[in-house]
């Protein structure tokens, strides 16, 4: 999923004692019978009937990178958190290669953010300066390490100044492999007895591919493995390149779903090949009707469905909703977080980055547009806040 759009270096220090009670009162929820965000999932968010994307509740609650408001994004702990708390899917992973080729799970190729990879003096030479979609970028990347070397690493918090409490597990899991996603994928489908849904993402495939790694075959080939390359498979691919949807929608069946980002930007594929279209072209009748020839759904930024004005509070949404239900595409918007800086300032709570505002207040908006789902790092939230909607 895409780069976060607010300064993650602001320092706060308010703790966040809610997050213990967040979690306890889901997880045990869960096991006890109690109404927590498990127990909540689990009541009257029946999807509309069918198979594939249609058996999904809406609206759908869809872990971001796991259980990233809890624990190091891509790791098997943020996974499994983001289950035990009731979401519907979870965002395992974005995918970046390896030097020989293995498909890894992490935020972006640049891995000196997300892994302990700067305490290791024996990978120091590896640290250089690329150019990532045309943006200078300093670290360590994946595609200089073997599976091997980067199995020696392990995770950490990549916003350490909103997320304190996250660092306690800095080091406790290693980066996962796709294919072991896949495995976990039918492990968790046992154990919880019912289908675990997974939403991976390909990332930067234009860069990877002028390097020799292209990721849509990778992809296609391990979902052809484990038999999850049907229309009806329970792993939804996105991209924010629309080329890399096109690709996959040529090697697969699955559900395929454009990411989209800032009205004014470009997708890095439409740079490269030098066409103009912006993401505004995109989210026209027209581009939308383009993409549904290809894709069963968008994922646009939250700004796209409602904007903000010069302050950060939101104003009138946009007809993007009705516009993309119009031609059969399913919107899936990211990201709602619970800690102040992510929400629309009208739900903000006090100043300190690391504090809760009132996201419940904030999904309410979002969902009252008629979005079919949401990307959240705190998935007991969005579950509690979809049962709230849903019950009027």
């Amino acid at each position: 999923m895409g780069s976060d759009q607010v300064n993650e270096k602001t320092q706060g220090t308010a703790r966040r004692a809610i997050l213990g009670a967040a979690v306890f009162g889901a997880a045990s929820g869960a096991v006890l019978g109690l109404p927590g965000a498990a127990g909540a999932a689990e009541a009257g968010t029946a999807g509309r009937g069918g198979r594939g994307l249609k058996s999904l509740p809406v609206p759908t609650i869809i872990g971001h990178r796991g259980a990233s408001g809890y624990r190091p994004e891509h790791t098997f702990g943020s996974y499994n958190l983001a289950l035990d708390l009731g979401a519907d899917v979870v965002e395992a992973g974005d995918l970046v290669p390896t030097k020989d080729g293995h498909l890894v799970c992490r935020h972006e190729p640049e891995i000196g953010g997300t892994t302990d990879v700067a305490a290791h003096p024996e990978f120091a030479d590896r640290k250089t300066t690329k150019m990532l979609d045309g943006v200078a970028t300093t670290g360590w990347f994946t595609e200089d390490f073997t599976l091997a070397e980067l199995k020696t690493l392990r995770a950490v918090e990549r916003i350490p100044a909103n997320r304190p409490h996250n660092t306690l597990y800095n080091g406790r899991w290693e980066i996962p492999t796709f294919e072991e996603v896949l495995k976990w994928q039918d492990e968790q489908t046992r154990k919880r007895g019912k289908q675990v849904w997974i939403y991976p993402e390909t990332k930067h495939p234009t860069y990877f591919r002028k390097l020799g790694l292209g990721l849509e075959e990778r992809v296609a080939k391990l979902l052809r493995k484990y038999g999850k390359d049907g229309r009806n498979a329970p792993v939804i691919l996105q991209s924010f390149e629309p080329s890399s949807i096109q690709k996959l929608n040529q090697l697969v069946d699955n559900p395929l779903v454009v990411l989209l980002s800032t009205a004014n930007s470009r997708p890095y594929d439409f740079v490269e090949a030098g066409d103009p279209r912006t993401v505004a072209d995109l989210i026209t009748p027209k581009g939308l009707r383009e993409m549904a020839g290809y894709a069963q759904g968008i994922g646009p930024t939250l700004d796209l469905v409602i904007p903000k004005d010069a302050n950060g509070n939101l104003t009138e949404p946009t007809t993007l909703v009705a516009d993309a239900h119009k031609v059969g595409l399913v919107l899936h918007p990211y990201t709602m977080r619970n800690e102040n800086p992510f929400l629309p300032a009208e739900y903000r709570k006090g100043s300190a980055a690391d504090a809760y505002g009132d996201p419940f207040g904030a999904f309410k908006t979002y969902f009252a547009t008629g979005i079919d789902g949401v990307f959240t790092d705190n998935a007991d939230t969005g579950v509690l806040a979809r049962a709230d909607f849903l019950a009027g």
